[in-house]
């Protein structure tokens, strides 16, 4: 589908045009994850009419309730959960649970997650931080060869070392006792029945394992299970995982202890530090001593909005929240027009400028979170795209970080961290009025490579800054015992006049940022419906180059947005998009670049 098509129907034409060194390197070897559009067999009516609905471009409708995430597997269970009075807190365990099976390569028990949840009793909205920790006997130059070099990315990734303690099991018993009315156990039971009876391997999965088909042999259970019989898996197998069962009716009967202590803890922490050629530190105390942290919520006015979402140790609310408060100074009103995305991109770049100068985790160090968001510090970068400068309305020759208004004093260096594109998303609505937004990952795709119990390590720890300083100040990013490492993950909930309108997020690394606030602009702005808005081609400006959409009308405008002095890059951007619109009914749209559906009664 164009983006002609997309457009609505005031709209006559479209044109849309759609990074610190560390990450264009890291963007240099590693593509994003491989599309795999589905074709699933055995599907409910429900699901193979969401994926009609995707593929013809129109959002899922419903009255009562909606589920969006990244396998209809995984939101057919939470769709039952749903139907059968669950709230958005059962069905997103449910959810989770799943796709830690049948998606193994982008979240699961071995990872993390940040939770967004609208509560409609109280009309109040809260976060649940279940991100990995540092181990407490990590040291700052974690990531360092003897000469005190940078290792280079992959070496620190696959093996013990770049593990951080998981958040995720603990996450989803924490939103269940909070919000949850289901029972426990029988929120795991779809995915251990999925685990021992076989599902279906997907085309995405099977993209995925043969296109890291080195990495993944390293380790002997690893190779096993994703290379039965030396043979990559192939889209169409099935699958069976009794281990990953067993993992979950354990913590089905005894709740997350039975993950976080004892024998399944025991034996996550031998993988870790008997991972042949990189070992890791992480220890069963490290596990024993992990929590989620409920924050309070980032938000930013944006038009007649507020746009809520999870603050460090995440930058994305904030980061989204920047760009989002920046051009909330302009009119968006031609999507066809360069202009549009001159600003669009300029107010990124600032926005990742700050990003990369100040955010981290709050619990370790001191962070101007308020004054990066607030309405006069953004005018006054929005300052800086507008003025009169005498080379015309061009990109910006070159950003820097701002001066955001502090509490305090403290001086930082530039970040130099890396991060990949992996991840899952999951978008819930309840019958209650309740809403939840919670991306979930393993960081990169198959997290460190270690396989146990039936799911993979993360590999969290490589989102640290490598390096301890910059130019001599301190890196806020830098490994810590304990510490939380930043992440771009970005679950947002869009509110007007107290109410949710918008539940959304993606996967994507560092590019998040961008499909988030791109899609933000494009339905309020632009009057995309969800399905619309998450399918138009994307337009992601994050250091300077602006990277357009491979394959899609976005490249149409790769020579206007060079006339306006950028670098433009014309390549995949893989995201995974998964929204519900909120008004008179719930409309829930997919990415159609993955192979997730929307479901709604």
């Amino acid at each position: 589908m164009t983006l002609r098509q997309l457009l609505p129907s005031c709209v006559l034409t479209l044109f849309l045009v759609t990074p610190g060194a560390a990450q264009q390197a890291a963007d240099a070897v590693a593509p994003e994850d491989d599309t795999g559009v589905s074709t699933f067999d055995d599907l409910t009516d429900a699901a193979a009419n969401a994926f009609a609905l995707k593929e013809a471009g129109e959002p899922v409708v419903s009255d009562n309730w909606m589920v969006a995430a990244a396998n209809p597997l995984a939101v057919e269970a939470g769709a039952d959960v749903l139907a059968n009075g669950g709230t958005a807190a059962d069905a997103m365990v449910a959810v989770q649970a799943v796709l830690g099976l049948v998606e193994p390569q982008s979240s699961g028990l071995g990872g993390g997650a940040f939770l967004v949840w609208y509560d409609a009793t109280t009309g109040e909205m809260t976060t649940l931080d279940g991100r990995e920790t540092a181990p407490l006997a990590a040291t700052p130059t974690l990531f360092q060869d003897e000469n005190g070099e940078r290792l280079a990315f992959f070496d620190a990734v696959v093996g013990g070392l770049s593990v951080g303690t998981p958040g995720t099991p603990k996450l989803m018993e924490d939103a269940h006792r909070r919000w949850g009315r289901s029972n426990w156990a029988d929120l795991l039971a779809p995915a251990i029945a999925l685990a021992e009876d076989g599902f279906t391997v997907s085309p995405r999965m099977a993209n995925s394992i043969a296109s890291d088909a080195e990495r993944l042999q390293r380790f002997p259970a690893t190779a096993a299970y994703f290379f039965p019989e030396g043979t990559a898996l192939a889209a169409g197998d099935t699958l069976q995982n009794p281990d990953y069962a067993d993992t979950l009716r354990q913590i089905a009967t005894r709740g997350t202890d039975a993950f976080y202590t004892g024998a399944i803890a025991e034996d996550i922490i031998a993988t870790i530090r008997n991972a042949e050629g990189n070992p890791g530190v992480l220890s069963t105390l490290d596990l024993a001593l992990y929590d989620v942290i409920e924050r309070d919520p980032v938000c930013v006015v944006y038009r007649a909005y507020e746009v809520c979402g999870m603050g460090p140790p995440s930058s994305g609310a904030l980061t989204v929240g920047q760009i989002l408060g920046i051009v909330n100074n302009f009119n968006l009103d031609d999507p066809a027009d360069p202009e549009t995305w001159r600003l669009i991109g300029d107010a990124s770049r600032l926005a990742f400028a700050d990003r990369g100068r100040y955010m981290a985790d709050t619990d370790f160090v001191p962070m101007p979170t308020q004054g990066l968001v607030d309405p006069l510090y953004l005018e006054e970068r929005a300052g800086l795209i507008e003025g009169d400068r005498t080379d015309g309305f061009v990109a910006l020759p070159e950003v820097a970080p701002g001066n955001p208004e502090w509490d305090h004093a403290q001086l930082w260096g530039d970040d130099v961290s890396i991060e990949f594109p992996s991840t899952s998303h999951i978008s819930i609505v309840d019958s209650y009025g309740n809403a939840l937004s919670m991306t979930t990952t393993i960081e990169n795709g198959f997290g460190s490579r270690l396989f146990v119990r039936g799911f993979l390590l993360n590999n969290e720890l490589t989102d640290f800054s490598f390096a301890t300083h910059n130019d001599g100040y301190p890196i806020a990013n830098r490994i810590e015992p304990g510490k939380r490492p930043r992440s771009s993950m970005a679950p947002t909930i869009v509110t007007q006049d107290g109410q949710p309108v918008l539940v959304i997020g993606s996967p994507g690394g560092s590019r998040i940022i961008g499909y988030v606030a791109k899609t933000i602009i494009a339905h309020l702005d632009w009057g995309m419906d969800v399905q619309q808005a998450i399918a138009m081609p994307h337009l992601v400006n994050r250091f300077g180059t602006y990277d357009v959409e491979e394959g899609t009308d976005a490249a149409d405008f790769e020579a206007p947005l060079a006339e306006l002095g950028y670098e433009v890059s014309v390549r995949s951007l893989n995201s995974g998009l998964h929204a519900i619109s909120i008004g008179n009914t719930l409309q829930g749209g997919a990415d159609p670049r993955r192979e997730g559906i929307a479901i709604g009664e």
